[in-house]
């Protein structure tokens, strides 16, 4: 995780949202455990509340899960959960910005994804699809 706190946002929220993108990208699978409570407080020299409201909120959205006496577990299905939440805030949210801009500068589909596929590495072996 990041050291570096967004003034913007409660740390607690700026927490949570890590532990999401820990999620999304694959570094905590189903099942994993989260760092203790304990270990991100003392690590990032954080109130142990804030760092557990953070976890709580996960909790509460149903990603992660409380083992009694063992700690904090990603809950089987989160990845697959938090994509589709993901996309559906990426679309209803995002996206209509994105359109608006893209409107506004004058650009085309076919020009933006030809820049797209100019910048996308290619796969290992030199092969793309």
């Amino acid at each position: 995780m990041d050291p570096k706190w967004n003034e913007d946002l409660p740390i607690y929220r700026q927490l949570r949202d890590r532990v999401v993108a820990m999620i999304l990208e694959g570094v905590l699978g189903d099942g994993d455990a989260l760092p203790s409570v304990r270990n991100v407080a003392a690590e990032y020299r954080l109130n142990p509340l804030t760092v557990l409201k953070g976890y709580q909120e996960l909790v509460d959205e149903g990603l992660v899960e409380k083992k009694r006496g063992r700690g904090m577990f990603v809950t089987d299905g989160a990845h697959k959960q938090l994509l589709k939440d993901e996309r559906l805030r990426f679309i209803e949210k995002e996206w209509p910005q994105v359109v608006a801009t893209i409107q506004r500068l004058g650009l085309e589909a076919d020009q933006l994804l030809r820049q797209v596929k100019a910048k996308k590495p290619s796969k290992p072996g030199g092969k793309d699809d």
